[in-house]
């Protein structure tokens, strides 16, 4: 896959008429990548994931997915949201949590039982498929909702925070899985604020105070500032270190 799977124009978003969230970002995000959306906590990140799955009033600007509006309806079964709060029913158990979403989702009956297997098998749950999730720890509850998002494999996953309150060795099995979505045409979008994941992605965005930063990847974002890493980059771009 090639080219660009969204397409963000001059977009603003101002929270409770006063906070600018968002200030004029226009960004080409390539497809068939991991791209990450990187800076710290309140940059920004959220608001421009949510304006990119269509949950987000623009106050101005444009986002296209495939051509087609954010939020338009075509675009359901070909993208997945995981948002950073566990996005799960804790009363059910991990396997019906997992039906149910598939149902919704509208795989046909007769396979819903095998694609909930294999997802299971994926994120390293096929142990807990009978547990309930209210008795899960929040690592395993996190990969609960990656499962979910899994679900009939959409062309864009857009990921908020995926990594968090797991561990590393955990952590290492999921940046595996990414690659091999992308291997076979995903669009990963991953927030994060934890400056060694972006090392790992295809492609950055450095977000602060609502503003974009800087766009590339991390050899070029490293080249650009005269730097050996991410982090370092980030400071420089700050104007933090000089």
């Amino acid at each position: 896959m090639s080219g660009s799977a969204v397409q963000v124009k001059d977009v603003s978003v101002v929270l409770g008429g006063y906070y600018h969230a968002l200030k004029h970002v226009s960004v080409d995000i390539p497809a068939g990548k991991v791209v990450g959306f990187i800076g710290p906590s309140g940059a920004g990140k959220t608001t421009l994931i949510r304006s990119i799955v269509g949950r987000q009033r623009l106050s101005s600007g444009s986002i296209t997915i495939d051509g087609l509006p954010a939020g338009s309806a075509k675009l359901r079964s070909q993208m997945s949201y995981m948002t950073q709060e566990a996005s799960v029913y804790n009363d059910l158990t991990v396997q019906e949590n997992l039906q149910y979403f598939a149902t919704m989702f509208g795989i046909p009956s007769k396979e819903v039982s095998e694609a909930v297997s294999s997802i299971l098998r994926t994120v390293d749950m096929a142990d807990h498929a009978r547990q309930l999730v209210d008795k899960l720890s929040g690592g395993q509850k996190q990969r609960v909702s990656l499962a979910i998002a899994l679900i009939g494999y959409p062309k864009l996953m857009v990921l908020d925070e995926p990594t968090v309150g797991l561990d590393p060795v955990l952590r290492e099995q999921l940046w595996r899985l990414f690659r091999e979505l992308t291997a076979k045409g995903t669009t990963l979008i991953i927030s994060s604020h934890v400056m060694d994941e972006a090392e790992r992605c295809d492609d950055l965005l450095l977000i602060r105070n609502g503003e974009l930063l800087a766009h590339g990847s991390p050899k070029a974002l490293c080249e650009q500032t005269s730097t050996s890493s991410v982090e370092d980059s980030f400071l420089k771009l700050v104007g933090v270190k000089e």
